[in-house]
């Protein structure tokens, strides 16, 4: 089983084209996005009508909660009173743009999806969220104490948990009592990636047959950086009436 997961594309399509042609090109079984699709660059009507006419299953980001419900407040978290002016300009200028159809779109998307594999052994869960399974905007960074992740995934039974958000990838592998391992998986994020690397990130995960809990190494989990134009993107930014420092955290994948 082969799974291709991607989220917050943040409006860039100069980043989710090349990504979908790379996931296209490795024939996954399945693909599935983490949500914000919207938000930061001048395209979301283009990146939604592009994951539709892919027919991809699709979670709700907190960005795309917001604009859904055609609200000024994108659930997202600020530190300083810069950033914020900012972020409200920005779902502004995408509450300004986005079709109709589209923010109905947006807004019938579910906040979680739940895929159940094992037909013949005992089943085992894997969770898509956005944020959290307690909340679309809540941030899951790697320091989280591991006790603390393992907790939640139990409390969600999920041994296999994938979600995005804070736009920063990482894997870990939590063991519990009985000696299986459950996967925290952050995808990092296709169109606004803040680990300082500005090329695109998604994940390609796979196992063969069923899935050994008790082996760490199942399933096995690759972060695929895709190159892209960069620049391309960030002058769209520039050329809208978008901050120009969202063009800068492209350029510097932060």
């Amino acid at each position: 089983m082969r799974i291709a997961l991607f989220s917050d594309i943040h409006a860039n399509i100069d980043a989710l084209e090349p990504v979908l042609e790379d996931i296209y090109k490795r024939s996954p079984d399945a693909v599935y996005c983490l949500g914000d699709l919207v938000g930061y660059a001048p395209y979301p009507n283009e990146v939604i009508q592009t994951i539709r006419a892919k027919g991809i299953p699709v979670i709700a980001g907190n960005y795309d909660q917001g604009v859904g419900l055609n609200s000024d407040d994108c659930g997202c978290a600020y530190k300083t009173d810069e950033d914020k002016a900012r972020g409200e300009e920005s779902i502004a200028y995408t509450n300004e743009i986005i079709t109709d159809e589209n923010r109905a779109y947006l807004r019938s998307l579910p906040a979680h999806l739940r895929i159940e594999f094992g037909v013949n052994t005992e089943p085992y869960h894997v969770l898509l969220v956005h944020g959290s399974p307690r909340k679309i905007n809540e941030y899951l960074f790697e320091d989280r104490t591991d006790k603390s992740m393992l907790q939640m995934m139990e409390k969600a039974n999920a041994h296999i948990m994938v979600f995005g958000h804070t736009h920063i990838p990482y894997h870990k592998k939590l063991e519990d009592s009985d000696g299986n391992f459950w996967h925290a998986i952050n995808i990092g994020a296709v169109g606004k990636p803040k680990d300082g690397d500005p090329r695109a990130c998604y994940v390609m995960f796979e196992w063969d047959g069923d899935l050994d809990l008790a082996d760490p190494e199942a399933p096995s989990v690759e972060y695929i950086r895709v190159e892209y134009d960069v620049e391309k993107a960030a002058n769209a930014v520039e050329e809208s009436p978008l901050p120009d420092a969202f063009a800068d955290m492209l350029r510097n994948g932060g």
